[in-house]
């Protein structure tokens, strides 16, 4: 089994370091997966889920805001603001933030509230995912 060296890293805490099968990713242009010896690249995250399979085989999801990814090598670095797994994220505050972000979403202000309000949304909605992914694996 091929693997590469994969660290997460969040602002607060690491996510992840070690070995890795496979990765996906949220970026710009949609899921986006890492296997053994991927040629060199950059590329920007959006909030939504990563899931990275260890040689172990148990698949990690997590909820990731936005950041960059670099993969040189056969090493791949995640550098997000925020990283959370299922048993981290708090369901009904997810839920809260999602609708706080619809509604500044429908006050239409500035184009940067507009912007921030669309940010908050697309988090809220990944965490929410990620909760939800957890509750039917199990």
């Amino acid at each position: 089994m091929n693997t590469f060296k994969l660290r997460v890293l969040a602002a607060e805490k690491p996510l992840y370091e070690g070995d890795c099968v496979s990765l996906v990713i949220p970026t710009i242009r949609g899921q986006y997966g890492i296997q053994a010896m991927h040629y060199n690249m950059t590329a920007a995250i959006v909030p939504g889920m990563l899931r990275l399979t260890p040689p172990e085989g148990e698949v990690i999801v997590a909820a990731i805001s936005e950041g960059l990814v670099k993969v040189e090598d056969n090493k791949v670095l995640i550098l997000v603001d925020t990283a959370e797994r299922p048993e981290e994220i708090d369901e009904n505050r997810a839920r809260r933030s999602a609708e706080a972000a619809e509604e500044a979403l429908l006050q239409k202000k500035s184009i940067h509230d507009y912007q921030a309000a669309q940010a908050k949304m697309a988090r809220a909605i990944s965490r929410l995912r990620v909760k939800r992914s957890r509750s039917i694996n199990n």
